[in-house]
C-alpha cells in the first residue's frame, strides 16, 4: 500500500479531473453582435445572442458599450427576445473620448444572476472628428464600472473555444507528461552510461515508449481541437504543430536505431547517447523555438507561455494542474509495466533462444 501510494494518487487525480472537468459549467458569454459597425451621433439597435443564459424580466439586465476603463455607453432600451437573444439600443454621442476616428469597442452585459460578461471588439464606431476634451466635458454620467458579480466557480467563456476548453485537461497534460517521461528516460540513459547496467537501458526505453504514446495522444487531441477552433485538422503554418511532429520523429528514429543494432551492449550505449541528444533537441523544439516565432495560433503567442490570466484562470487551474500530475503519474505507472514486460521478454529469450 505504502509503496504504491503514487498509483492511487494518479487514479484519484484523474477521476477528479474527469468529473470536475465535465461537470462544471461555463460562464455566460456573448456569442454574436449584429450589426458590427455604426457611426457616432446615431442611435443603433443591435441583436445580441448569448451563451449559457436564460434571461427574463427579473434578470436586471443592462448593456454597455465600453469606451475605456472610465467611460461607457449604457443602453437606452433593451428587449429580451428569448433567454439567449436580446435587442439592445444605444444612443452614441457625437464625440467619443478616444484618439482614433474608428475603433472597436467591447459590449458588456450585466445581470443580477449572471454578473458581467463581455465580447471584446464587438462593435466598431466611427466618429467624424476627434475631440477628447469636448467629449469628456459632455459625457453622460452613468454607473459604468459598478457591475454585478457572477458565479466565479464556473469555467471561463472563451470565444471560438466554447465547451472545447475542457480539452485543456487532456491535450496539454499529455505534452507535460511526455516531457517528464523523457526527462526520466534521460536520467536512466545517463545512469546506464555511468554504471553500464542493462536494467537502466530497458527502463529508459520503456519511458520513451510511453512518452511517444503521450506525444501521439497529444497530437491527436490537438488535431481534434484544431478542427473545431481553427477549421483544420493540421496546418504546417502553425509552428508548434510542426515542431511537435519533428520531436516525435526524433524518437521514432530512436526505435529504428535500436532495431538496427544487434549487439546489446552497443545498442544500449548508442541509444543512451542518442537519447541525450534527442532530449536536448526536443526541449529546444517544444519550449524555445515556438517563443522565437511570431504568428502562432496557440495561446501564449510572442513569448508568453500561455499561463496568464487571459489564457488560464484560477477555475481552470484547479483542474489543470491536478490533470498534469495525474497523467504524469499514470505515464510512469505505464512505463513501469512496460519495463516489467521487457524484463520478462528478455528472460524467456535468454532461456529458450
Amino acid at each position: 500500500m505504502k509503496k504504491n501510494w503514487w498509483k492511487y494518487l494518479a487514479v484519484i487525480l484523474l477521476l477528479y479531473c474527469i468529473i470536475a472537468g465535465l461537470w462544471r459549467p461555463l460562464n455566460p458569454g456573448v456569442l454574436q453582435v449584429s450589426p458590427l459597425a455604426m457611426k457616432a451621433g446615431n442611435t443603433q439597435t443591435f441583436t445580441v445572442s448569448t451563451y449559457n443564459t436564460d434571461f427574463d424580466a427579473n434578470s436586471g439586465l443592462t448593456a454597455y458599450i465600453k469606451i475605456n476603463d472610465t467611460f461607457g455607453i449604457q443602453n437606452t432600451s433593451l428587449d429580451i427576445i428569448a433567454g439567449n437573444e436580446l435587442k439592445v439600443t444605444f444612443d452614441v454621442p457625437q464625440k467619443l473620448p478616444h484618439v482614433l476616428k474608428t475603433t472597436g469597442y467591447s459590449m458588456i452585459l450585466d445581470a443580477k444572476n449572471y454578473g458581467a460578461f463581455a465580447r471584446p471588439n464587438a462593435v466598431t464606431i466611427t466618429q467624424e472628428t476627434v475631440d477628447i476634451a469636448g467629449a469628456i466635458a459632455a459625457w453622460p454620467q452613468n454607473n459604468f464600472g459598478k457591475f454585478n458579480k457572477g458565479d466565479r466557480a464556473q469555467f471561463p467563456f472563451r470565444s471560438i473555444l466554447y465547451e472545447s476548453i475542457r480539452n485543456l485537461f487532456y491535450h496539454v497534460p499529455m505534452w507535460f507528461g511526455m516531457t517528464f517521461l523523457l526527462m526520466g528516460s534521460l536520467i536512466f540513459a545517463v545512469r546506464y552510461l555511468i554504471q553500464n547496467k542493462a536494467a537502466y537501458d530497458l527502463y529508459s526505453m520503456a519511458l520513451v515508449k510511453v512518452a511517444v504514446l503521450y506525444g501521439v495522444l497529444g497530437c491527436a487531441t490537438g488535431s481534434i481541437w484544431a478542427r473545431g477552433t481553427w477549421g483544420t485538422w493540421w496546418t504546417f503554418q502553425e509552428v508548434k504543430l510542426t515542431v511537435s511532429a519533428v520531436a516525435l520523429l526524433l524518437y521514432f528514429a530512436y526505435f529504428l536505431l535500436r532495431s538496427a543494432i544487434d549487439d546489446e551492449a552497443n545498442r544500449a550505449r548508442i541509444s543512451a547517447i542518442y537519447n541525450i541528444i534527442g532530449f536536448v533537441a526536443t526541449i529546444f523544439l517544444l519550449f524555445v523555438l515556438p517563443r522565437m516565432v511570431e504568428g502562432s495560433l496557440h495561446p501564449g503567442n510572442g513569448g508568453n507561455p500561455g499561463f496568464g490570466g487571459e489564457d488560464l484562470d484560477n477555475t481552470l487551474r484547479t483542474v489543470f494542474y491536478p490533470a498534469v500530475i495525474g497523467w504524469t503519474l499514470l505515464g510512469f505507472w505505464l512505463a513501469q509495466l512496460t519495463y516489467r514486460t521487457e524484463i520478462i521478454e528478455h528472460y524467456f529469450l535468454e532461456k529458450y533462444d
